[in-house]
């Protein structure tokens, strides 16, 4: 396993990370989370992340009880704030009050003391900006939280938390978390080059495109039983289209001559960027987590770079 630097920090994560969305707390059971914890964990991954309002807190409990075995200082965790997590109209956002509240609920449900790195989970325009960066402030202060992520925020909206942390004086964005894959590349545009400007590193949700990046997907089959597009509360109709299973079957071979597995070739394609932290895959069992980790430390040469954009432009 290999290590970057979480943007322009000291901290450095494992090219590969382990999240919680969808998995953890609900639809996999307990036992089969903790064994995928633990065999990160020896495969020397050592960034895992979770959300408060993931299965409403279950998803930290999970992910909480399965680290608790290993030492604090071995392993980066990250949670989040902002979704719904009751009927109140308090209950959700980026107030002072609900962030504070969040915080202190998702450390008694991790069994912590502190969180590495606490996300802004999307952005929020009900709250004047300068209450969310100084209650965020006021955490990293108190020891509750080291270091400040936002999820999903424009380019435009880092760039205002970044212009007003430095005029008041308060700690800095360091990590975005966002979309990103062969399949969703919005962020090359405008959100990878602010955050090479301001210091800010990408940590990447779905770089498999929510599973049609491993090849299970085939043009003219039924979807399998078992998979994510077989879950009814799941929409994956923007990603698993006609035009991109066709992208697939062409980067199988791509995939093929370099030796990799299509998911690999997926991953190893996203740690191209310099900008990006660390890819953050999910998993319901151990030997996923064995097969995406090979990714890390792959280089793929410029020639099959190139093929890779070729195909993902047609």
């Amino acid at each position: 396993m290999q290590y970057r630097h979480l943007g322009k920090t000291g901290l450095k994560v494992s090219e590969i990370s382990l999240g919680s969305w969808l998995t953890y707390g609900g639809y996999v059971e307990e036992k089969n989370a903790e064994a995928s914890i633990d065999k990160a964990y020896d495969l020397g991954i050592n960034f895992f992340d979770t959300a408060n309002v993931y299965m409403r807190g279950e998803a930290e409990k999970v992910v909480g009880k399965a680290l608790r075995k290993y030492p604090r200082s071995s392993y980066v965790l990250a949670t989040k704030v902002f979704g719904k997590m009751g009927d109140g109209p308090n209950d959700q956002g980026l107030s002072r009050k609900h962030i504070v509240e969040q915080c202190d609920a998702s450390l008694q449900r991790l069994g912590l003391d502190y969180i590495d790195v606490y996300y802004c989970h999307r952005y929020h325009p009900d709250t004047p900006l300068e209450e969310t960066l100084r209650a965020l402030e006021d955490l990293v202060r108190q020891g509750k939280m080291l270091y400040i992520g936002v999820s999903e925020w424009t380019a435009e909206q880092m760039t205002e938390a970044v212009h007003l942390a430095d005029k008041k004086l308060l700690d800095r964005i360091v990590v975005n978390q966002p979309n990103y894959s062969m399949l969703h590349r919005n962020i090359e545009d405008e959100v990878i080059p602010v955050s090479e400007k301001h210091g800010i590193g990408q940590v990447v949700f779905s770089p498999l495109a929510q599973g049609v990046l491993t090849g299970k997907y085939k043009k003219g089959e039924a979807i399998p039983e078992g998979s994510r597009a077989a879950q009814k509360d799941l929409d994956l109709s923007r990603v698993l289209t006609e035009e991109n299973l066709e992208r697939v079957e062409a980067l199988k071979g791509i995939a093929a001559n370099e030796s990799l597995s299509l998911a690999q070739l997926a991953i190893a394609w996203i740690l191209r960027q310099d900008n990006v932290s660390s890819a953050l895959i999910g998993a319901s069992k151990p030997e996923q987590i064995e097969e995406n980790a090979k990714a890390s430390g792959v280089t793929l040469s410029k020639e099959t770079i190139a093929k890779v954009e070729d195909i993902l432009q047609r």
